[in-house]
């Protein structure tokens, strides 16, 4: 008996299969946010330090500026940070593999910041893959009358735990492998853009 095969036409690259199984849109206020199936699952700030000094959110840093502007001498103020990211995938999706990402952050009063994670990050449906991401800038490199807003600003991150309002994400998912295949970055897998409303939801932008 011959068996019957699906017309050509009907046979869709490798690619595009992948592409379709991550393909989709769905948001969940606070607790998600979906786009081409990849979920951000949570999105804080953690371990925030002034050059020398670790902000700690309990702390009163009413005075934080004029002790900062008192000890400067090296002509350089670096703010850091650790930005956790939960990153996975909605239930019944099968693992994917992702070979790291490149990012961009814009927060009110701070200038552009970017990177990207180098590391493969296995996602799935069963948990969260927790990423921390360094960040960091310089508050003398561009002008020092931003100290006092940018100290502000470091202060807000460690008091709240959480981007400011306005804050702007952006992620470019690098190469995804699952299902025997793999889905080149840039391909049908677009950059990830969400932005922070005023109670710290997650909010889709384009």
């Amino acid at each position: 008996m011959r068996s019957r095969r699906f017309p050509t036409r009907w046979r869709l690259p490798a690619p595009l299969c992948l592409a379709a199984l991550l393909g989709g849109c769905l948001a969940l206020p606070q607790t998600g946010l979906f786009a081409f199936r990849l979920a951000v699952t949570s999105l804080g700030v953690e371990e925030v330090r002034i050059g020398p000094y670790a902000i700690d959110a309990r702390l009163d840093t009413s005075d934080l500026t004029s002790l900062i502007a008192s000890s400067l001498g090296a002509g350089s103020l670096p703010v850091q940070a650790t930005l956790a990211l939960g990153l996975g995938l909605p239930a019944g999706m099968p693992p994917v593999e992702m070979a790291g990402f490149r990012w961009r952050l814009d927060m009110p009063g701070a200038e552009t910041l970017e990177g990207r994670y180098a590391d493969d990050v296995t996602l799935n449906a069963a948990s969260d893959a927790k990423l921390r991401l360094p960040v960091a800038f310089d508050v003398l490199a561009t002008d020092q009358r931003r100290l006092a807003p940018v100290v502000e600003l470091a202060s807000q991150l460690a008091r709240r735990g959480e981007l400011p309002a306005g804050s702007e994400l952006a992620i470019s998912p690098g190469d995804l492998r699952g299902l025997g295949m793999t889905l080149p970055a840039g391909l049908l897998t677009p950059t990830i853009r969400m932005a922070v409303g005023e109670n710290g939801e997650l909010v889709p932008q384009g």
